[in-house]
Parts: C-alpha cells; sequence; structure tokens
C-alpha cells in the first residue's frame, strides 16, 4: 500500500527530500500561496508546527501558484517572504502543482485517498491534509479551515500508536 512515504519531493532549496523520512512522524501538508487571502494562515501552521515538533510533527508546504497566480515568486522569494513575514521554520518545498496533468505526485497521492468538495480536486490554496505516522491520510481541511482549528486532531494522531519499524522523531 502507498503511504505519503513512499514519495520525495525537491526542497525549497533545491535538495531532494525522501519523505521516508518523516515516517513515524505526523505531518501536515499544505499547499501554499504568497498573496492569497489565506496566507496569513502561515503563522497559525508556524504556530502548531512549533507546538507539536517536539512531540513527532511537522508542517510541510508546498508553494503552488495553480489558483489566480498567487505564487508568482521564485522559491528563493518564497522562502525569504516566509522568513521574514511569518518566521516560517518548518520545511518549504520547491514550488509545485497539485491538480491537473502536472500535479507532482505527493498532490496526486493525498488527493486519491481524501476526497474533497470538488472531489478529489483540491480547490484552493491552504488545503491542507493531515498524514499518520503511518503514512496515510488521516483527514483533509478546506482552506478556510484555520490551523489552530485543527490543533485536536494534530492531538489525536500524535496519541495514536507508533507502527512497528518506525520510530517517532
Amino acid at each position: 500500500m502507498t503511504t505519503l512515504h513512499d514519495f520525495s519531493a525537491r526542497g525549497i532549496d533545491g535538495s531532494d527530500v525522501d519523505l521516508a523520512a518523516y515516517a513515524g512522524q505526523v505531518v501536515l501538508v499544505v499547499n501554499t500561496a504568497s498573496q492569497c487571502g489565506f496566507t496569513p494562515q502561515y503563522q497559525g501552521l508556524q504556530a502548531l508546527h512549533d507546538r507539536f515538533a517536539d512531540r513527532g510533527f511537522a508542517v510541510l508546504g508546498f508553494p503552488c501558484d495553480q489558483f489566480g497566480g498567487q505564487e508568482p515568486g521564485s522559491d528563493e522569494e518564497i522562502s525569504g517572504f516566509c522568513e521574514r513575514n511569518f518566521g516560517v521554520t518548518f520545511p518549504l518545498f520547491a514550488k509545485v502543482e497539485v491538480n491537473g496533468p502536472g500535479a507532482h505526485p505527493v498532490f496526486e497521492h493525498l488527493r486519491s485517498e481524501k476526497g474533497g468538495v470538488l472531489g478529489d480536486r483540491i480547490k484552493w490554496n491552504f488545503t491542507k491534509f493531515l498524514v499518520g505516522r503511518d503514512g496515510r491520510v488521516v483527514d483533509r481541511y478546506a482552506p478556510t479551515t484555520k490551523p489552530e482549528k485543527i490543533a485536536a486532531d494534530v492531538e489525536a494522531a500524535l496519541a495514536a500508536p507508533v507502527p512497528d519499524g518506525q520510530a517517532p522523531a
């Protein structure tokens, strides 16, 4: 069975990131944008990351320019914007597409695991996928769902048993 841990992605710094590195952790995968009405959610995402990181949790941000051209910058510009304006320290990845024929395999997988209001398509920036320690999607959240509203679900996922052979980070 395919899980998030079977994929890799390019980090915003250009490095290859094997998502198996997150095996045993709970992660929140989010497609982000710097010029969106939901962009202030970066602050809440960072707060979630800070609150739960020492328990084996990480936010993974994937910038996307597919919705209204709201992420026009280069990876370097995006990284600087996020750090400067929201103090983002959680992992960011290179800009990706999340829908259509050019969709990154991570998002093809996440969408197939948990559909939303538009079937498996992602509706807009800041769609969120909570992934359990086993790499399977626990839940999907609409762009309008503020990160603080997800905290109880993160707590529950962190309380779940760690799968055999996967040490929490």
